[in-house]
């Protein structure tokens, strides 16, 4: 059974979304027949790339005098579930990571390499908007640096595979990630609990009648969103 992930980098959603689900997947009796294919998706396609600014900021220009203690709740949820996560990290265009991730193996690879991304964004408020700190990044996980450093020279390299997935994404309603499909057909929308997560698994498997399972926590198109 094949799952796919949409998920955006600078999405903290996007981050404890994945990490339950992963959980849930490990403790699935077929987990050893479940393909996982991370995708693209870009919460603001329109940011230039090297600019940057701080999440606080951010979330305030978005959602005015509540947003600047948005993240903080978020981080609450994060660091119960035993992840790293500091709010004073930085935002920017996330197109380049979803190039590099692209650039390696479906799969563990991937899973890799989102995984290091992940933590060094919101476990240590590292940056990910340049191709030095990307290389540094991809280098510490174990990936080879000729490799990234052609990906990351080439602006046009992995661009067609992350423009489709966002082209996937649109087409089959996805407007806010993280959003999982199971089995091309079950669709689940924002960080479930490890429970449902494992529901979602055993329902797909188990070839009965399609549901959707939806949630608030999730990052959106449409402004929407909770802090990313």
């Amino acid at each position: 059974m094949r799952v796919d992930i949409w998920s955006d980098l600078v999405c903290p959603w996007c981050y404890i979304g994945t990490t339950r689900f992963d959980r849930a997947l490990a403790g699935f009796e077929h987990r050893d027949r479940v393909r996982v294919v991370h995708r693209s998706f870009e919460l603001d396609p329109s940011r230039a790339p090297g600019r940057t600014e701080p999440v606080q900021r951010m979330l305030t220009d978005k959602f005015g005098p509540r947003g600047a203690g948005m993240d903080d709740q978020v981080a609450e949820l994060a660091r119960a579930e035993g992840l790293g996560y500091r709010t004073d990290r930085e935002v920017g265009s996330t197109l380049d990571a979803h190039r590099l991730l692209h650039a390696t193996e479906a799969g563990e690879p991937r899973h890799r390499l989102l995984t290091a991304l992940f933590t060094a964004h919101f476990a240590e408020a590292a940056s990910l908007f340049t191709a030095k700190a990307l290389a540094g990044i991809a280098d510490r996980a174990g990936f080879d640096p000729d490799e990234t450093r052609r990906v990351l020279d080439d602006p046009d390299a992995h661009l067609d595979a992350v423009r489709a997935d966002e082209r996937e994404a649109a087409r089959i309603g996805a407007s806010g990630v993280p959003f999982f499909v199971l089995d091309g057909r079950y669709g689940v929308s924002g960080a479930q609990s490890v429970e449902a997560f494992a529901e979602a698994l055993r329902t797909a498997w188990g070839d009965r009648p399609p549901v959707v399972a939806d949630d608030v926590s999730a990052c959106r198109l449409d402004g929407g969103d909770q802090p990313g």
